[in-house]
């Protein structure tokens, strides 16, 4: 029997009532998923981001080549601010031999330019934009239900088609005109994009341009064109390729010409051009919308760059063609 030494002044306690102090707690341990499974979470996380980017990407991709397209498209429209190209979408697509020279808006008959503006578009001045948003919508949804055009195209979208597109009224054309006619429009003083039209618009087969048009017509270069000429050149625009030159000059509206171009002649000059000028305030303040206050008489127009003050080669070649003595 082991003895059991007393301290000194107390009393030692027997060893089993000695208290014992439990361990503390273990902490449980997290409840982590094996390696493996993290894995396949980590796999199942990469697969929904690559499906997310393939299902934006197509969406993404198309905006940027739109707004590469539409820069693209706005380098090009502020080239002819200078540049005057010879030749067109339009001019490329009815063939050689094309009629065509340049003339500058300067040497223009304002009895040209004021037709143009009452007849095709009389709000191109004053108006915002290419065209009139709800215009654009009553003429989109008039093609959609094969109803009658109840306005017309702009200038600025006549522009566009001639130098640009081709002929046509799909909606994929139109929407494309839509937006090439708003640039030219916002990026093109009025001057320019009456200028650029009177040069390409058609006024014949394979005749196109204010300058060949007066000289094989009428004998003369633009700037002297009289106000009822100015309004039978208006009547052309229309059908062009309907359109025969008269034997002595002028527009053939005899019995043997197409009925119905004499009647757009015969109309434009004679009836809706003088009229709508009249509405305007005459031809002086037509031509004021676009910021013209001079007569092409205050240019000195004979030897001028741009004026074609003289007929054009490709006029008399095509004169001799036709049959008719330059």
């Amino acid at each position: 029997m082991e003895s059991t030494t007393l301290l000194p002044g107390r009393v030692q306690p027997p060893v089993d009532d000695v208290p014992v102090t439990p361990d503390p707690p273990r902490p449980a341990e997290p409840n982590t998923p094996p390696r493996k499974h993290k894995c396949r979470l980590r796999h199942l996380r990469r697969r929904v981001l690559y499906s997310r980017r393939r299902r934006y990407a197509w969406p993404r991709r198309f905006v940027l080549v739109i707004l590469a397209l539409l820069t693209l498209s706005e380098i090009v429209t502020v080239t002819f601010i200078w540049v005057t190209p010879p030749r067109t979408s339009y001019m490329l697509q009815d063939g050689e031999p094309v009629v065509y020279e340049y003339v500058s808006l300067d040497h223009i008959s304002r009895y040209v330019i004021a037709a143009t503006i009452s007849h095709e578009d009389q709000v191109l001045g004053p108006r915002l934009g290419a065209f009139d948003v709800s215009a654009f919508k009553d003429r989109a949804l008039a093609h959609v239900s094969d109803a009658d055009d109840p306005s017309g195209s702009t200038i600025p979208q006549q522009l566009v088609k001639n130098i640009f597109l081709w002929p046509g009224q799909n909606a994929l054309r139109k929407g494309i005109e839509a937006v090439l006619a708003t640039q030219f429009s916002l990026t093109l003083s009025d001057q320019r994009v009456m200028e650029l039209y009177l040069n390409y618009a058609q006024f014949g087969p394979q005749l196109y341009g204010i300058c060949a048009a007066t000289w094989y017509y009428f004998d003369t270069p633009p700037w002297s064109v009289t106000e009822h000429q100015a309004g039978q050149l208006m009547g052309v625009l229309p059908l062009p390729s309907l359109v025969t030159r008269a034997p002595g000059g002028g527009f053939d509206l005899s019995a043997n010409a197409n009925p119905k171009a004499v009647d757009l002649i015969n109309g434009a000059s004679n009836v809706h051009v003088p009229a709508q000028l009249e509405a305007l305030g005459g031809w002086e303040a037509a031509v004021a919308t676009i910021g013209i206050h001079d007569k092409a008489s205050d240019h000195a127009p004979v030897g001028a760059p741009d004026s074609c003050d003289v007929m054009p080669k490709s006029v008399a070649e095509r004169l001799e063609r036709d049959g008719f003595s330059s």
